[in-house]
């Protein structure tokens, strides 16, 4: 770890890639509730589909084109775009409607659990996710996951990388910027976090995107840099 951390009290967390398999889980999911149906797809590639339409939709949002709404409502929006695109516009709407709570029945990397638990016992903790409230607290009741607040987007009533959701997130705690410590398999956000103050973590998440295809190593300047959660606990608890 760079620098002096003794002042960091609280600890930050994105959820989609850095504590979930969002892209195993989607693909599983789908596959699930819609092969009952006759339906044969590609699920991975469906997962990546209904994922490519997030930043998008986000970005209505962070450029005042939409009000705020849910990410639960935007997935509902890319989830019928993706539908159409994939040729299965038949799809029924209480299959749609299950469907969209897939997001909420996301499984965690396996390191997790461990390091969390960890992590807890020295620093607050909470995730700033894109992800609502709702969901948020579904995730955490399916991996055992133990917050001391869920913070983030809906908080804010912004998305990531807007500078009000990671400052809003820090001084729920009553944090300074620079007493959080945003955690991410993601160098945009890290970066993002950054510019606000916030001292960041990166977690590598190399499979992220299937094999290979996630991030190894931070491409932003960070303040630390981790394995796994369990070995970001140890650097942190140790620092």
């Amino acid at each position: 770890m760079n620098g002096d951390l003794r002042g960091v009290k609280a600890l930050l967390f994105d959820v989609f890639g850095t504590l979930v398999d969002w892209r195993g889980s989607i693909a599983r999911e789908t596959r699930q509730l819609l092969a009952p149906h006759g339906i044969d797809a590609d699920w991975e590639a469906f997962a990546d589909a209904w994922r490519d339409q997030y930043q998008p939709a986000m970005d209505a949002v962070r450029s005042g084109e939409i009000a705020f709404c849910k990410l639960d409502v935007l997935h509902r929006r890319n989830l019928d775009i993706v539908l159409r695109n994939f040729g299965l516009e038949r799809v029924d709407e209480p299959t749609r409607a299950r469907l969209n709570l897939a997001w909420h029945r996301l499984d965690a990397w396996p390191d997790v659990g461990e390091g969390l638990a960890r992590l807890r016992s020295r620093f607050l903790v909470a995730p700033c996710s894109n992800g609502n409230i709702s969901l948020m607290a579904d995730l955490a009741r399916r991996n055992a996951f133990v917050w001391d607040a869920i913070l983030g987007a809906e908080l804010a009533r912004d998305y990531k990388p807007k500078p009000i959701v990671y400052l809003a997130s820090a001084s729920a705690f009553d944090c300074l910027p620079h007493e959080a410590m945003m955690v991410a398999a993601h160098s945009s956000d890290l970066a993002a976090a950054a510019a606000c103050g916030l001292r960041t973590a990166f977690v590598a998440r190399p499979d992220e995107h299937g094999p290979g295809r996630g991030e190894l190593r931070a491409s932003a300047s960070v303040d630390g840099s981790a394995a796994s959660l369990v070995d970001l606990a140890c650097r942190l608890i140790t620092a």
